[in-house]
């Protein structure tokens, strides 16, 4: 089973809005034959609790600004360690580092295809962490 379009443009916009705010590791499952009841998650993360904070209200607002969409559901944002935006056919996760290696989505859902969310890689001077520095 292929995304509709319309999830696929939100998970697009949601993964720009994140990578924007510096979000890590940034990747987008098709859960839709695993679950039926959604279509995909994207999974991000973050080093610290406000940046996890920042990440979630980026998301939100672009998703709210492009598409008039606000999630059904949000659970999380008061810890800033794992928020959850649920908004019907996608499900967004930004989590802390440490949640996330502990929590290992992405292993949790191996057999899922990966979504091509057309983000462009950071080159070294955009990204000091992948430089070393």
């Amino acid at each position: 089973m292929t995304l509709p379009e319309t999830s696929l443009a939100y998970l697009r916009t949601a993964a720009k809005a994140a990578d924007e705010k510096q979000a890590e590791n940034i990747v987008a499952l098709d859960v839709s034959e695993a679950l039926g009841i959604v279509d995909s998650f994207l999974v991000a993360s973050a080093s610290n609790e406000r940046l996890v904070g920042a990440i979630v209200d980026a998301i939100e607002e672009a998703l709210i600004e492009e598409y008039d969409l606000r999630p059904v559901r949000r659970e999380g944002k008061g810890e800033g360690r794992w928020v959850l935006l649920d908004y019907g056919d996608v499900i967004v996760h930004v989590q802390h580092d440490e949640d996330r290696a502990y929590y290992a989505l992405e292993r949790l859902w191996n057999e899922s295809p990966v979504v091509d969310l057309g983000l462009q890689p950071k080159s070294p001077e955009e990204n000091p962490a992948a430089s070393g520095e």
